[in-house]
């Protein structure tokens, strides 16, 4: 018997196309080859982005997980081990090919999951895995239309339009609070740990699910606890999370942290990822100063960027981070009426935020388990 192979259509030379339509646009003063190059990377960059859904699909199926425990194997296979749909996971293991995820071997059929990408893309990688972060991608999209009409109208788009936001948030803090917090992010203060083995009074501001204080309060049961947050959603479920665990020297409580009046002092303050999101963060950071015994300490951790963006231009996910910003962090604080600070305000605007609401001496550290953010160490 013979088979018979049909040339695929001309149509598919995609080089071939981008350079003809480009010359048919083409100024006259344009370089035609920067053109031509131009066109393949906006070319990568949609290709990325559906990459980037197809990995956010990975993780919310666990197909990385299930991968990671499986020998080179089939479609059907690893569908059946994962209890999912065999036509899904077909389609979804050729755009995982194409995007550079997986490895297929053609002759067998079979499919695998490189050891090495299992290291950034399975849930046993904790706070290494990249692939939940690929989440915030369809997140952000949902809000697209909505922030391209805020160009012409003004305002910002409000939290509860980001449903998914909270239970994102609380998937990568349980993992950065449960990975570094203890072992590497109190020892950045000298003395810390033992004065909460001793026992103080820590507050965290911006507290979302609340991980990183119940981690704390796990770990030093002498010391005493409080979260606050403005999202009843976060509040209940941090609540929910410290009784799971019976831990009973940690509160959550519902508060907008731009007035902190009448709390404190505390003799360490926290604030992760929550300051830029804040519709006034200098109001924030002057309750916090006011809120601070006179021998605390305030830790600030956010995202590390440049206030300049030249200075960002090449820095490992910067467009990430701008993008965030601009999809999320900065329109729902402009959506309070706030300042829209926005997630990339950087090292330099933060500094100077910081002294201005009090903190004499301000410490910027870096962590090595997150390349994320920066550290910084305030004190009045």
């Amino acid at each position: 018997m013979t088979t018979t192979q049909t040339a695929p259509p001309a149509a598919v030379d995609t080089k071939a196309d981008t350079e003809a339509d480009t010359n048919v646009t083409t100024a006259p003063d344009a370089d035609g080859a920067r053109i031509e190059a131009f066109a393949g990377r906006v070319l990568d960059v949609i290709s990325d982005g559906a990459t980037a859904l197809t990995v956010s699909i990975g993780h919310r199926t666990g197909l990385f997980d299930t991968m990671e425990e499986l020998p080179p194997s089939t479609s059907a296979e690893i569908a059946r081990a994962g209890g999912l749909q065999e036509r899904y996971v077909r389609e979804w293991l050729a755009a995982m090919l194409v995007g550079g995820i997986v490895d297929h071997d053609p002759a067998e059929g079979t499919w695998h999951l490189p050891a090495e990408h299992a290291a950034v893309l399975t849930r046993r990688a904790g706070k290494d895995n990249l692939a939940k972060l690929a989440q915030l991608i369809g997140l952000l999209a949902g809000a697209e239309r909505d922030v391209a009409a805020c160009f012409r109208d003004g305002g910002g788009v409000p939290y509860s339009a980001y449903t998914e936001f909270h239970a994102l948030m609380a998937e990568d803090s349980k993992d950065m609070a449960e990975g570094i917090l203890i072992d590497e992010v109190l020892p950045l203060v000298d003395g810390l740990t033992e004065r909460l083995e001793r026992g103080i009074s820590v507050a965290d501001v911006g507290c979302g699910s609340g991980h990183h204080l119940t981690v704390l309060a796990a770990a030093f049961p002498r010391s005493r606890f409080v979260g606050y947050d403005f999202s009843e959603e976060a509040i209940a479920a941090a609540r929910a999370g410290a009784t799971a665990k019976g831990l009973p020297n940690v509160r959550f409580e519902l508060r907008d942290v731009a007035d902190l009046t009448g709390t404190g002092p505390f003799d360490f303050v926290t604030a992760f990822d929550a300051i830029h999101d804040q519709a006034h963060p200098a109001a924030v950071l002057d309750g916090v100063a006011r809120a601070l015994a006179p021998d605390g300490v305030f830790l600030m951790v956010d995202l590390r960027a440049s206030s300049n963006p030249h200075e960002n231009v090449g820095v490992p996910a910067a467009a990430f981070l701008y993008g965030v910003s601009l999809l999320h962090c900065m329109t729902v604080s402009l959506a309070q009426g706030g300042t829209g600070l926005g997630a990339a305000w950087g090292e330099q605007t933060a500094i100077r935020m910081l002294h201005a609401a009090g903190f004499g001496s301000v410490d910027v550290r870096a962590v090595d388990g997150d390349f994320v953010n920066s550290y910084y160490l305030g004190r009045i």
